[in-house]
């Protein structure tokens, strides 16, 4: 890369302007073009401070930290241990953005991140792995379906309740013929189990999942009907008469139901 084209993007990717952040990524994706994702590292480490980008105290800029995800996705795989490793960087709001790259990068950060997941330590570290995992739109998600279940029933709540989400993250990328039966039934079973979790969120999610379970074709017939009776009953519409407290709780209801019949 030319020193000063370099300069050029690194000086407006460096302003607080939104014109001057806009052009800075329109040269940074030129520069991609011209010397080709596998050379463009350090064209990535020009965009990566933009995930650092404060989403509440600077709404206007969502644009900007939503299209330096996308183009940092663009470089695919030679970008994938970086970003991996960029997941332990304590910030949280570097840490989503990271996750939603690797989950746009789709089936090529499967393997590495499975690994990741084996290795790490940490379960901050291991939920936001398993957060991006759910991100990937591909059939081929269906190898972090073990890990996922695994973790769901964790000891530790947040991995618990990213674990409980990233089930139905995948059961909408895994069409019915491609999930295992054993495995479709395991999934069941234990978002089953996290309904009774005593952790609000974490049941919450649960039923999200139990819904998209039945929307995209898991459920068979007497398993949704076993899954409308269960939200009539967190809606109180049933003959008890009886809801969830929870709002949450029944607004999920309230969607998984629509999904019950059919």
């Amino acid at each position: 890369m030319p020193d000063d084209t370099y300069r050029t993007i690194r000086t407006l990717l460096a302003s607080k302007r939104f014109e001057d952040l806009r052009r800075g990524l329109e040269l940074a994706e030129l520069e991609i073009v011209k010397i080709g994702s596998s050379e463009a590292k350090p064209v990535f480490e020009m965009i990566s401070p933009l995930f650092y980008i404060d989403a509440l105290d600077h709404p206007e800029l969502v644009p900007i930290l939503d299209e330096s995800v996308s183009l940092a996705a663009r470089l695919g795989p030679p970008i994938i241990p970086t970003l991996i490793q960029s997941l332990n960087a304590g910030d949280l709001k570097a840490q989503w953005a990271i996750a939603h790259v690797l989950g746009r990068i789709g089936a090529d950060a499967i393997n590495p991140m499975i690994m990741a997941y084996a290795s790490a330590t940490d379960s901050t570290m291991r939920a936001f792995i398993l957060y991006a995992l759910g991100k990937i739109k591909s059939p081929k998600i269906v190898q972090a379906a073990a890990l996922a279940l695994e973790a769901a029933e964790s000891l530790n709540l947040e991995l618990r309740d990213t674990a409980t989400r990233a089930l139905g993250k995948l059961a909408e990328s895994i069409p019915s013929h491609m999930l295992p039966e054993d495995t479709r039934r395991l999934f069941l079973e234990r978002l089953y189990k996290n309904l009774s979790d005593q952790n609000t969120g974490v049941r919450a999610k649960a039923m999200r999942s139990l819904g998209k379970l039945a929307r995209y074709k898991h459920m068979t017939v007497p398993e949704r009907a076993q899954l409308k009776a269960i939200c009539q009953s967190i809606l109180g519409t049933d003959d008890s008469g009886e809801w969830d407290r929870a709002y949450r709780i029944r607004r999920e209801a309230g969607e998984a139901l629509q999904y019950c019949t059919g």
